[in-house]
C-alpha cells in the first residue's frame, strides 16, 4: 500500500489545486448567507450543489463531513485498499440471523461519498424498478420512460483503455454522450472474458447473452422464462474515464465548479442538528437552519437558508441527522430525551441492502491478478506503466469484465413458496460477477495460487432493517441494523444464487481451466452446507436504502412526498439513495445521480429557476 502511494500521489496531482478552493473552518461561514444549504457532499449533494449554482444569483453552502484529498482514491484497482481516512468506518449491530456476528459496513467519508469509495460498477436497474416507484409514489416523473433523459444527462461513454473495439459489448445508443460522469467497458483483457461469453453460448437457455444490461431490461427480451434460471450475462461498464475513477466529486465538483462566487463548500464539518426557525400552531414546522461543529467540543455555528435545506447524507447519516433534530419516531427519540418536533415514525426504518457471499476456484493458469498483490516488483512495474500510459490492470475494475443478472424460473419453488420480491419480470433476483482473483471481504487472501471468484449477492430481498440513535450526538455512530438474511426468503433465494454459480462453471468452457473450489467454497453442495456458508460468509455489497421513503402524497406513512419535501415540515428536501422505498436491482449510484438530477429540476421549478 505505502509503495503504491509513493508512486501514484505525483501522476494524481489533477485535483491537488481543488482543495485551495475548499473551506476548512466553519467560522469562515458564520456571517454569509445562502438560498439552499445542503447537508452532505456525496453523490447526490455533489450534483445538487452543481446544478442550483449554474445560475450565479443562486448561493449555495454544501457541508461535507469527510476530508478534502480524494487524489489517493482515483486508481482503480486499488479501490479494496482504500485507507480508512475515506471512510466512516461503521459496523453494524449483531445480526442475528448471522450468529450475532457484526459486519463492517463501509461508507464513504470524502467529497464524492461512497461515489469516491465504491467498486465503480454502474448499472442502472431495469425498467421496472422506476416505474414502481412512479406507481408507489404517484409521481409518473420517476418512471423509467421520464427518468431516462436525465440519466444520459449524467454520463458520458468513454472509450476503454486499451482502445480495443466495443462492438458486440454496449448499445451506445442507450448511453450519454456530454454528461460529466465518464462510464467506460473493461479496458484489460482477462483470461476468464473468452471463457465467461463462451458459457453464455453454451448454456444459453440459461445464461444468455445481453448486449447492454443498462437499456431498462437487464434479462433480455423474451428470456425470462426459460428452464433452469432466466438470466444474462454481459459487459461490465464501470464509472472510470481514461484510466481514472470518475465519481461525484471529479465529476461534478471540478475546478470550474469549485470556483463559482455563488458556490462555498465546507469539510471536515458535520451538521448537529437542524434547526427549527419558524413556530405556529396553524401550519408545518419549518426547518431551515442548521447547526455546524467541527468536533464534540468545537464551537457551534447556525447559519438559516434562505429557501431549503436539503438532505443529501445518506442512507445511514439522512436519518441520523432527522433523528437528532426531533424528526422521527415519537418512543424512540424520548429514549434519548430528545424532544419530539415531527412526529414521523418510519425515519430510520426500512433499511434494505444486497447481501453476497463469495465463491473462488483454484485456476490452471498464472493470468489472474493474484500475483500482484504478492509480488512488490510486478506491482510496481504494472504502475509504472498505469502512470506513463494509465493502460494496463491497474487502470482497470478489479470487480471483473462481466456482470450477470439472474431471475428465478416461473416454476421456482421458492417463487411458489415466498411469491416474486423484485419490481417486476425484467428484474433479477440475484448478481453474479467474476473477478479475475481471490476475491472475499471475509476470507484471508491465500499465500500461493491462482483463483477467479464469483461474487454472488442477493439484489431483492425481503428482510428490513434499521438506522436508529446510539446516542443525542452526532459524533457517536448509530445503531445499523441491514438485518441480513432475516427472512427465509432471503436465505432461499441467495441459496439458489449460489446453485447457480456452480452450474455456471460446470459449462464446458471451463473444462480444464478449474482445479478444483477454494477449500470453503467446496462446501457448498447441499442446502445446508450452503446456508451455513451464507451465514458465516455473508458481507455487505454496500448498497444502503430506504430509509427516509418515499410514498405518496397522500399516504401518512413513509417519510418524504414525491417531489422529496418531508412530511408535515416545510422548508426540507431529502436527496439520496434513502428516499428509495424498495431496493434496486443494481448497485445504486446510477439510480442516485438520476434521482439528484431529477431533484435539481423539481427544486428550480419550486424556486422560480430557470433550468
Amino acid at each position: 500500500m505505502f509503495l503504491y502511494r509513493v508512486s501514484l500521489l505525483g501522476v494524481l496531482s489533477i485535483l491537488g489545486r481543488a482543495s485551495a478552493l475548499l473551506l476548512t473552518d466553519h467560522s469562515k461561514v458564520a456571517h454569509k448567507t445562502y438560498d439552499f444549504i445542503i447537508v452532505g457532499g456525496g453523490t447526490a449533494g455533489a450534483v445538487l450543489a452543481n446544478r442550483l449554482t449554474e445560475h450565479s444569483s443562486v448561493h449555495v453552502l454544501l457541508v461535507e463531513a469527510g476530508v478534502k484529498s480524494v487524489n489517493e482514491i482515483q486508481v482503480p484497482y486499488f479501490v479494496s485498499s482504500i485507507e480508512p481516512t475515506f471512510d466512516w468506518n461503521y459496523t453494524t449491530i449483531p445480526q442475528s440471523a448471522l450468529s450475532n456476528q457484526t459486519i463492517p459496513y463501509p461508507r464513504g467519508h470524502v467529497l464524492g461519498g461512497s461515489s469516491s469509495t465504491n467498486f465503480m460498477f454502474y448499472t442502472r436497474g431495469s425498467s421496472d424498478e422506476f416505474d414502481r416507484l412512479a406507481r408507489v409514489s404517484g409521481d409518473a416523473g420517476w418512471s423509467w420512460e421520464r427518468i431516462l433523459p436525465y440519466i444520459l444527462k449524467t454520463e458520458t461513454l468513454s472509450p476503454p483503455v486499451d482502445g480495443h473495439n466495443t462492438s458486440g459489448q454496449v448499445n451506445s445508443t442507450m448511453h450519454g454522450k456530454s454528461g460529466p460522469v465518464l462510464t467506460s467497458l473493461p479496458g484489460n483483457a482477462s483470461v476468464l472474458d473468452a471463457r465467461v461469453i463462451a458459457t453464455t453460448s453454451q448454456l444459453s437457455s440459461e445464461f444468455p447473452f445481453n448486449l447492454d444490461m443498462n437499456s431498462g431490461n437487464p434479462l433480455g427480451v423474451g428470456e425470462y422464462y426459460l428452464a433452469y434460471l432466466t438470466s444474462l450475462a454481459g459487459w461490465l461498464q464501470s464509472t472510470i474515464g481514461h484510466g481514472v475513477r470518475s465519481s461525484a466529486a471529479t465529476a461534478f465538483l471540478t475546478d470550474e465548479t469549485l470556483s463559482r462566487k455563488n458556490l462555498d463548500v465546507l469539510i471536515g464539518t458535520r451538521v448537529t442538528r437542524l434547526i427549527r426557525t419558524q413556530h405556529s400552531s396553524y401550519s408545518a414546522p419549518t426547518f431551515l437552519g442548521v447547526e455546524l461543529a467541527q468536533s464534540l467540543s468545537s464551537p457551534r455555528v447556525q447559519l438559516t437558508a434562505r429557501k431549503e435545506v436539503i438532505l443529501s447524507a445518506g442512507s445511514i447519516g439522512t436519518p441520523q441527522i432527522l433523528m437528532l433534530s426531533g424528526i422521527g419516531d415519537r418512543e424512540e427519540l424520548s429514549s434519548h430525551k430528545i424532544t419530539t418536533l415531527v412526529d414521523l415514525p418510519d425515519v430510520g426504518k426500512n433499511m434494505q441492502d444486497h447481501p453476497w457471499v463469495p465463491l473462488q476456484w483454484q485456476v490452471n493458469s498464472n493470468d489472474t491478478l493474484d500475483p500482484i498483490n504478492r509480488n512488490p516488483a510486478l506491482k510496481n512495474e504494472l504502475i509504472a506503466l498505469y502512470n506513463s500510459t494509465k493502460r494496463g490492470p491497474i487502470a482497470n475494475n478489479p470487480g471483473g469484465n462481466q456482470i450477470g443478472w439472474f431471475r428465478l424460473p416461473k416454476d421456482s419453488s421458492v417463487l411458489r413458496r415466498f411469491g416474486d420480491s423484485t419490481a417486476g419480470p425484467r428484474s433479477p433476483h440475484f448478481e453474479l460477477t467474476c473477478p479475475n482473483s481471490f476475491l472475499s471481504f471475509t476470507q484471508p487472501e491465500p499465500e500461493a495460487g491462482n483463483f477467479m471468484s464469483m461474487c454472488v449477492a442477493l439484489v431483492a430481498p425481503t428482510s428490513r432493517g434499521s438506522v436508529k440513535l446510539a446516542s443525542s450526538s452526532t459524533f457517536d455512530a448509530p445503531l445499523i441494523d441491514p438485518a441480513f438474511m432475516r427472512t427465509e426468503s432471503d436465505l432461499a433465494i441467495l441459496t439458489e444464487a449460489v446453485k447457480a454459480a456452480h452450474h455456471f462453471v460446470a459449462a464446458p468452457a471451463w473444462k480444464d481451466f478449474i482445479i478444483a473450489p477454494f477449500s470453503e467454497a467446496a462446501k457448498t453442495t447441499t442446502d445446508t452446507d450452503i446456508h451455513a456458508y451464507i451465514r458465516k460468509m455473508v458481507a455487505t455489497f454496500r448498497h444502503p436504502m430506504g430509509t427516509a421513503a418515499m410514498s405518496s402524497t397522500q399516504d401518512s406513512k413513509g417519510v418524504v412526498n414525491p417531489d422529496l419535501r418531508v412530511k408535515n415540515v416545510k422548508g426540507l428536501r431529502i436527496v439520496d439513495a434513502s428516499v428509495l422505498p424498495h431496493i434496486f436491482g443494481a448497485h445504486l449510484q446510477a439510480p442516485v445521480y438520476a434521482i439528484a438530477e431529477r431533484a435539481a429540476d423539481l427544486i428550480k421549478l419550486d424556486h422560480g429557476i430557470p433550468l
